[in-house]
Order: C-alpha cells, then sequence, then structure tokens
C-alpha cells in the first residue's frame, strides 16, 4: 500500500542517532539544546523549548498562561489533543466555525464567542495553511488575550513574511513520525516570551528548577543534587537521540517541503477537471507546510474503497472534535463544520514519494467513477 505519510529518513539521522548513543548521554543534552537554538533562529522567535509532543507542548503553553476555571476559543476541526489540552487545565473549550475554503479558524466567528471569561485564543494551521493571523491578533490584542498557535502540521509554513513559530504568544510544533519535521516523536513549543519559556522550562521536568544536564554537565560538581519544586507537573521532555533526528531534519526542512510542494500542484493539475472532486486551495499571501493534501467529495467513502483496492491508503482528518463523546457538553451550532468534513479525503502526499506512487495515485483517482 502506499502510505498518507511516510517517515523520511536516510543514512544520516543513523549517523546522528549513532553518535549520541555512543557519546554516554542520551537524555536531555548538549543536542537538545542546540536544536533549541537552531529552532528559535528558524523561525524568528526568542525562545524554544523541546518536549516530547506536540500534545505536551500545548498542555504546557496553557498552563503558563493560566487559562484554568476559565474558557478558551478554539476550532473543533483538528486532532483531539488540541482541545484535549484545554480540558486538562481546567479551562472550557469554545468551539467556533471554519472558513470554508482554507478549514482554518474564522476570525469573525472568534469575535462572537469572547466573553469576559475567555483567557486563550487556540487556532490550528490546519493541513499546514497559516490562519489569517492579522485578523486574529486583531481581535486579540484589543482584548488582552494570549493566542496559542497549534502548528503541528506547519513545520516551515510562512505568514507574510514571517514563518509561523514568531507570531502568536506561543507556538506549538509536532515532530512525531508523520511530520514535516520528524524526530520519530517530540514537539516544541516557541515563544518570545521570556517568562512564559522559563516557566516550560520548569514545566516540562516535573517542575523541578534545574535539569540534570544543567546540574550534572555544565555546572561541575557544586550542589549538583539541589534543586527547587515549585509546583506540579509532568515529566514531557525532549532526549538527545530525538533532538539529534530533529537536527538533520531541520536542515533538509526546506527541501521537504518543496518537494511536498510539487506533489501538491502535480495533484492539482491532475485533478481540477474533475467536477466531483475539489482540490485544495492556498491563499496568495501565505506559504502552506503541505503537510496533508485534504480534498473534498460527496463520495469520500467510496473513493477510500476504491484507493484500498487499487492500493493505496487515504483517510479523513478530522472527525471534528465536537462530535466525540467527551466533548459533548460543548457542542454548538457549527454549520460549516459539520457540512464540510463528512466530503473530507486525505490522499498520500510526502516528500520520499516516487513519481510511479504519484502517478499511480493520480491514476487511481481519476479512474474512480461516483
Amino acid at each position: 500500500m502506499i502510505p498518507i505519510f511516510r517517515p523520511c529518513f536516510d543514512e544520516a539521522e543513523v549517523e546522528a542517532v549513532r553518535e549520541v548513543l555512543l557519546s554516554g548521554w542520551v537524555g536531555p543534552g548538549q543536542k537538545v539544546e542546540e536544536l533549541e537554538t537552531r529552532f528559535a533562529q528558524y523561525v524568528g522567535a526568542k525562545h524554544a523549548v523541546s518536549v516530547n509532543s506536540c500534545s505536551a507542548a500545548l498542555l504546557l503553553a496553557l498552563k503558563t498562561l493560566n487559562v484554568a476555571g476559565g474558557e478558551v476559543i478554539t476550532t473543533s476541526m483538528t486532532f483531539v489533543s488540541t482541545n484535549h489540552a484545554i480540558l486538562q487545565n481546567g479551562a472550557t473549550p469554545v468551539f467556533c466555525d471554519i472558513d470554508p475554503e482554507t478549514l482554518n479558524i474564522d476570525p469573525k466567528a472568534i469575535e462572537t464567542r469572547i466573553t469576559p471569561r475567555t483567557r486563550a485564543i487556540m487556532v490550528v494551521h490546519f493541513a499546514g495553511h497559516p490562519c489569517d493571523m492579522d485578523a486574529i491578533l486583531a481581535i486579540a490584542n484589543s482584548r488582552g488575550i494570549p493566542v496559542v498557535e497549534d502548528a503541528a502540521h506547519a513545520s516551515g509554513a510562512r505568514y507574510k513574511d514571517h514563518i509561523i513559530g514568531g507570531v502568536g504568544t506561543v507556538t506549538c510544533f509536532s515532530f512525531d513520525a508523520r511530520k514535516n519535521l520528524s524526530t520519530c516523536d517530540g514537539g516544541m513549543l516557541t515563544t518570545n516570551d521570556a517568562d512564559l519559556a522559563a516557566h516550560a522550562c520548569k514545566l516540562r521536568w516535573l517542575g523541578i528548577s534545574r535539569g540534570t544536564y544543567d546540574r550534572f554537565r555544565k555546572n561541575g560538581t557544586e550542589r549538583r543534587w539541589e534543586y527547587e519544586v515549585g509546583e506540579l507537573s509532568s515529566k514531557c521532555y525532549m532526549n538527545d537521540l530525538n533532538a539529534a533526528i530533529g537536527l538533520v531534519q531541520l536542515g533538509k526542512l526546506e527541501s521537504a517541503n518543496a518537494q511536498r510542494r510539487e506533489i501538491f500542484l502535480h495533484y492539482k493539475r491532475a485533478f481540477d477537471a474533475l467536477d466531483w472532486l475539489q482540490t485544495p486551495t492556498e491563499q496568495a499571501d501565505v506559504r502552506s507546510a503541505m503537510h496533508a493534501y485534504v480534498a473534498r467529495t460527496p463520495q469520500r467513502d467510496g473513493l477510500i474503497d476504491h484507493l484500498a483496492q487499487r492500493g493505496i491508503d487515504a483517510g479523513v482528518h478530522y472527525k471534528p472534535c465536537h462530535l466525540f463523546d467527551v466533548y459533548r457538553p460543548y457542542r454548538t451550532a457549527l454549520p460549516v463544520t459539520d457540512s464540510v468534513w463528512p466530503h473530507l479525503i486525505t490522499l498520500p502526499m510526502f516528500p520520499s514519494m516516487t513519481g510511479g506512487e504519484i502517478e499511480q495515485v493520480v491514476d487511481a483517482v481519476r479512474d474512480f467513477n461516483p
């Protein structure tokens, strides 16, 4: 089967892991610090805090913003980890509808949902296409509300002149096996707020004030056993093995995203004439990371079955969060979301796709008889 996503590793990642394994230090250390520094520089943020998943980054971001007891405006058109982080922080998710073209949160809907209890606005750059950040930040900044960007799909995406990661209050990235930049599993939190970054650093290691690498490697032997624990948190730091892979992947990110774009444009040319399939769009003022190729058709389930018979995997990203039982108490009218999601289909798109695999997908889609 041609998969929807395929990790793209080669001997460079293998050698990077080998170096760490033989170094005698595989926990969070020099490689983690180097990845944080280089990633912050890449996205144009002052600070980057690595963690073991985007889910952890979202959890810590909202905790640093003290949203407990309040409301967080969010989208339902996302993976559940986005909104689980809200509930896990003791806050209430307030769902907004989406833009019908980009599938991103609609700024006009955000404005109607703000109340005195609003503690943050959560936006998701769906499939790697940046949200309308100017409109969102204008709404948020006029009211002093922080904006959390879920950029799980958006490593390397650009909004106007800015790489995603230095635009909102805090941005959260995913580096899992399917993402544009993969550390096998991992994530990153970026921000320009020094206090927020320092707080997140403590939170990722059980609330401990001084990490193990700081105490044992960087600061010699002076009272290296001593630290403080100021608050309750969990263990969610990244290790040097993952960071070493991430450093190699960061060096490949621009070229890998360019390969995704070539496939995206090839699909668009091949499918534009099909009156039963709507291809994804890219707005003029952004550059998508092209994480996923999400098309639309009323015959979605039939097309998925047809592709499977032709040796091609296809999926759905996503069933909206408000339709799951855990979010039943927070359901509200979302007419665009409800009308669009039954038509969504994700086709294979990843940098290592061969020309033969691309044409196999194109031919199979074109041969479908709706």
